[in-house]
């Protein structure tokens, strides 16, 4: 998760199991608007057969986000639009029926329009085979056939409309999509995987994952530039602790994360 970046630096934030593991999240973004209701990624879900759920420490053998919507008096059939950054395991397994022996997974969100970009599209159809085991098989085939499927080019999507904005980045994987709300307190980024949390807002620290580490850092150093220009915030999916923090510059005039929240239960405006 830390690429090159030594042991001794990175255990700064966070410390491994005996196997080598560190905690991660896999938070997603529930966005309430008149008449509709927008979900950002849908995490890693529980489609995972008992042999891969231990060898990446998957803790929860229920669909987690099912039973957080329920918590909400809601269910997957009550999203409209699932907006996905990429299509790598751990972003869009939520998409997924939960794991039952002999059975195919099967898609939930009946009545969801699905949002990706188009290169994220092709990359998982014809992945490399460095990351070829980081997407689902079969998932594209049920998207596609569930005819409400947009794979967006530029920076506006026609289902979400004009008050979304879509920054794209090919650091981590070709073609992933960052999504921008405007909230009453500036705009937030939905971050995903080009800083899945507050040690990756070090422009440096980058992941093994990552497929083009050096265009990552342009990528970032970019955006994290803009958005802390514009007073904005970044919503984190994998960061454990924190959910939310705006960008600030320490002494040195490095970006660092600050104001951060450690969940996120409603966000007016």
């Amino acid at each position: 998760m830390f690429g090159n970046a030594p042991k001794a630096l990175w255990e700064r934030w966070t410390s491994a199991d005996h196997r080598n593991r560190i905690d991660l999240a896999c938070r997603c973004l529930l966005i309430e608007e008149p008449g509709r209701r927008v979900l950002l990624e849908t995490g890693i879900g529980a489609f995972f057969e008992p042999k891969l759920a231990d060898r990446y420490g998957v803790q929860e053998s229920e669909h987690v986000l099912l039973q957080s919507l329920a918590a909400l008096g809601l269910t997957h059939q009550d999203i409209d639009i699932v907006v996905l950054s990429h299509l790598h395991f751990d972003h869009a397994g939520g998409l997924l029926t939960a794991y039952r022996e002999g059975l195919e997974p099967e898609l939930l969100f009946p009545n969801a329009r699905f949002v990706v970009g188009e290169q994220a599209w092709q990359r998982a159809i014809a992945p490399h085979q460095r990351d070829r085991a980081s997407f689902i098989p079969n998932i594209q085939a049920l998207l596609q056939a569930s005819g409400r499927l947009e794979r967006v080019e530029g920076e506006r999507s026609e289902v979400l409309g004009n008050d979304y904005r879509l920054h794209r980045s090919d650091g981590h994987t070709p073609g992933l999509v960052l999504t921008e709300l405007a909230t009453s307190e500036g705009p937030l980024l939905f971050a995903a995987d080009l800083i899945p949390g507050t040690p990756w807002v070090h422009t440096a620290i980058t992941m093994g994952y990552d497929r083009f580490p050096e265009r990552l850092i342009e990528e970032k150093e970019s955006l994290l530039t803009d958005l802390h220009a514009r007073q904005g915030r970044l919503f984190f999916t994998h960061d454990p602790k924190v959910a939310l923090a705006r960008i600030a510059k320490d002494s040195r005039g490095r970006f660092v994360p600050s104001d951060t929240l450690s969940s996120l239960e409603r966000l007016p405006g």
